[in-house]
């Protein structure tokens, strides 16, 4: 697909267009990095950044309005990888999503990778980053994991497992 085709740009809403834009920036500005500079980055952190991004831009397509990125804290390991609103059932409902990234289509589904320790994890510094909201009541949260599958040669694949887990492990009993 050519986006400066016109015919192309009919099809698209300016959201959408400038989420591509940029994406293709973002793309020629990792070429411009020095080889020397990436060799330092290990593979698989690579990798995993790609997956973060292009899951990034996969999720505004699909409506998501994305408020943060690797979020941390002071006081407790991990990240979480993406936080964004997203209407369910006509509601907005604040998502804390996980992404895992491969480069293959192994035996075990990326999603596996989310164990009871990260979801542990992930719950905490959902917690930490509710507690900083300015409203007195805490929003719907929901905690997705979106699998992203680099295959060379292929497009790319995304999986998003919505309400994949929720505050505690017994939720769904």
């Amino acid at each position: 697909m050519d986006v400066t085709d016109p015919d192309c740009l009919l099809s698209y809403t300016p959201a959408v267009l400038g989420a591509r834009i940029t994406q293709k920036i973002l793309r020629s500005l990792d070429t411009l990095v020095p080889k020397s500079a990436r060799a330092d980055v290990p593979a698989h952190l690579r990798t995993g950044r790609r997956g973060e991004e292009d899951a990034y831009f996969y999720l505004r397509k699909k409506g998501y309005v994305m408020v943060a990125r690797n979020f941390r804290t002071a006081r407790h390991r991990g990240e979480i990888d993406l936080i964004g609103w997203a209407k369910d059932r006509g509601e907005d409902v604040l998502c804390f999503i996980e992404v895992k990234t491969r480069t293959a289509h192994d035996l075990t589904p990326a999603e596996i990778a989310v164990d009871e320790h990260k979801r542990k994890v992930l719950r905490r510094l959902a917690r930490r980053y509710v507690q900083q909201l300015p409203q007195k009541t805490a929003p719907p949260v929901r905690f997705d994991v979106v699998s992203v599958y680099l295959v060379p040669g292929q497009e790319n694949e995304f999986q998003h497992f919505e309400g994949s887990f929720g505050w505690d492990e017994n939720w769904r009993s």
